[in-house]
């Protein structure tokens, strides 16, 4: 079954357009949150962990807003392509295309898509991965178990879903109690 939008609702390049938003209504205009060093590397000016516009769940895909540099929509592009797949232990580890993937071979297909790494990783791989602390745009969460991203403001996980298990995007935050996060550099 296809997802259909409305062409007004969807931007060219995916994202929803200043315009519109997920349930019709005018867009409106948000307020960066006061600055963190937590995403900045050292030395740099520091910027909010929290991007200005972010990501609308319509109909199960993740729709990135314009102003999200080109990494972040791709990289929730490519998620959006596996996002009905069932879970499989190892999935996504093999090769980038399979049947269905794991935690970490989920994440990993969205950070590939991105361009932002050439190999899958497994969780434990992601804890030492990217930049310590939480991005602006894309933050990893890991430990040895396990392995979820926050991708534009939406989570991007195998767990937690009524529907089934598998790689799917949720609205919703979870505990980070227990997990390493971490950030491509820049992002």
């Amino acid at each position: 079954m296809a997802t259909v939008f409305p062409a007004t609702a969807l931007g060219a390049g995916g994202g929803l357009t200043p315009t519109a938003t997920d349930n019709g209504t005018p867009a409106t205009a948000t307020t960066p949150t006061p600055a963190s060093t937590e995403c900045s590397p050292p030395g740099v000016v520091p910027v909010s962990c929290t991007p200005v516009a972010k990501a609308r769940l319509v109909l199960g895909v993740a729709a990135p807003p314009e102003t999200a540099p080109a990494p972040v929509k791709a990289g929730i592009a490519a998620a959006n392509l596996i996002r009905t797949k069932p879970y499989i232990w190892g999935g996504g580890h093999a090769r980038w295309w399979m049947p269905g993937y794991d935690c970490s071979g989920a994440v990993s297909f969205a950070l590939h898509g991105a361009g932002l790494i050439t190999v899958p990783m497994d969780s434990g791989e992601m804890m030492n991965w990217g930049v310590p602390g939480k991005g602006r745009w894309i933050t990893v969460y890991a430990n040895a178990g396990h392995a979820f991203a926050v991708i534009d403001g939406l989570r991007w996980d195998t767990v937690g879903d009524a529907t089934g298990t598998g790689p799917r995007w949720h609205p919703d935050t979870v505990s980070t109690a227990g997990y390493v996060a971490r950030h491509p550099a820049g992002y």
